[in-house]
């Protein structure tokens, strides 16, 4: 997740991200036009794409998450995991929690959109989750504050930080006095305050999944884990709001069967009639134990997607993580996700690599229901390389396979650029007044994940490159 799950020795005192913090945006929707050539920032516009004025921002309705449908045993020891062990591999000696009612304060200059995405996610987390927390009225105290702040304030003290929770403390001043051991969560015996510090000067999709994910470890776990399959609680990014799992979870969290200053054995010996109350669907079967994810992995892929190592680097760091995969015999989310950094990076590289690459997680994902969208993800990137071919027939079946998926997640982003790909495929069929609404649509939803007008406008160019039309058309 985008936080520094406990403080290590990263930056001068001592505080570092995790690992999401480092992946965020990296893996999702790299520059396709790397493997096209062509445009960019200030670049001539492509066809078609040139002529439109971007229309308001569109907006996904609140929408309650599907239930978990994996079975109670399996998530059983995904509770234990997330809650007694920090990403470093540290174990947290006691189960920890806020008790009572949990107030939350936003301070700073918040965006427009952030007021009402921290509105629809409290509303959430009281409906679906059962947690006990409300906004903070005029002049009252507030266990968990939100702190906007620009992203150049806050990468200062933590330079690869999106975004991230502290415990113990209440403001970025605060957290700047604070001393290593007061912002380790290990320590703590119950949890009594929190901040969360976002970046304001950011796309709102980026805000609002900020707002989703350090809420969700200010309240609840505070481990990521790789197996995964549908959570926020995954460092590959997959998911950025709370998905059903995540909600599973942090009702579990709250039960009341449990209370702060627990030990693991006796969280354990609670948490199956917890599970089985609250989600009685999923009575049913035993569940292996998972394979654990070796260190080398995570290593591998820190390596492969975060700063300072060469392309030719974080090329081979990519291929050793596909290759632990395959030594595990894994088909799951872990080997997916390397596959899919392999193919990132290949991009601009080796263009048959980097599609063998997409093609191989895109067979996992497929395979396996509970990847549904990762495999979006994936066939984003077969759709573009099915585009830059003039297969345009290709383009449409996996963006027409991929679109509800990257809704139903509410990726506005990863919408975006399906529709992008979708309109040039459209207009390769000879179809320009269908491929016109379609452009629009994703523009819309591109001013919610890609921010600011040029960067919407050099998605749509991008994009617009890949087609043979474009490429071929005078600059």
């Amino acid at each position: 997740m985008s936080r520094p799950a406990s403080p290590s020795a990263a930056t001068a005192r001592g505080r570092a991200p995790t690992l999401r913090t480092i992946l965020r945006g990296m893996m999702a929707l790299p520059l396709l036009a790397a493997f096209a050539g062509c445009t960019g920032p200030g670049a001539p516009a492509a066809g078609p794409a040139a002529e439109l004025a971007l229309p308001p921002m569109q907006e996904f309705p609140p929408t309650p998450a599907t239930p978990p449908r994996r079975p109670n045993a399996e998530m059983v020891q995904d509770f234990m995991d997330l809650s007694f062990s920090l990403e470093t591999g540290r174990a947290v000696p006691v189960f920890t929690r806020f008790e009572g009612t949990i107030r939350v304060r936003m301070t700073g200059e918040a965006p427009a959109t952030a007021r009402r995405d921290l509105g629809r996610l409290i509303a959430r987390l009281r409906s679906e989750a059962q947690v006990p927390v409300a906004a903070a009225g005029a002049g009252e105290p507030a266990e968990i504050t939100v702190e906007f702040l620009p992203r150049r304030v806050m990468q200062r003290l933590v330079p690869r930080a999106a975004c991230f929770v502290a415990p113990r403390v209440s403001s970025w001043d605060a957290y700047r006095r604070a001393s290593r051991a007061e912002l380790d969560w290990t320590t703590l015996n119950q949890r009594d305050q929190a901040a969360i510090f976002v970046p304001n000067d950011t796309a709102p999709q980026e805000i609002r999944d900020c707002l989703h994910e350090e809420m969700a470890q200010a309240l609840g776990p505070l481990n990521d884990l790789y197996r995964l399959p549908d959570s926020v609680f995954n460092d590959d990014n997959i998911h950025t709001v709370l998905t059903g799992f995540d909600m599973l979870m942090l009702r579990a969290t709250y039960a009341p069967e449990l209370h702060s200053g627990m030990t693991a054995g006796a969280v354990g010996q609670r948490l199956p009639a917890i599970l089985a109350r609250l989600n009685p669907r999923g009575e049913r079967g035993a569940a292996p134990h998972p394979d654990p994810t070796p260190r080398a992995y995570v290593q591998a892929i820190e390596t492969a997607l975060g700063p300072g190592t060469s392309a030719s680097g974080r090329r081979a760091a990519a291929q050793d993580a596909v290759q632990i995969a395959e030594s595990r015999g894994w088909n799951d989310a872990r080997a997916g996700f390397a596959w899919l950094a392999l193919g990132r990076l290949s991009l601009g590289h080796d263009r048959e690599t980097a599609r063998l690459a997409f093609a191989r997680a895109a067979q996992i994902y497929e395979a396996r229901p509970e990847l549904a969208l990762q495999s979006a993800h994936a066939d984003m990137q077969l759709a573009a390389f099915a585009l830059a071919a003039g297969e345009a027939d290709a383009a449409l079946a996996l963006t027409s396979r991929a679109l509800p998926l990257a809704a139903g997640a509410e990726n506005a982003a990863l919408l975006a650029s399906l529709l992008m790909v979708r309109a040039e495929a459209l207009d390769l069929t000879g179809r320009p007044s269908e491929a016109r609404a379609v452009r629009l649509d994703s523009l819309g939803w591109a001013r919610s994940g890609f921010g600011s007008d040029a960067e919407v406008r050099a998605r749509l160019l991008n994009i617009a490159a890949l087609s043979p039309v474009n490429r071929a058309r005078p600059q």
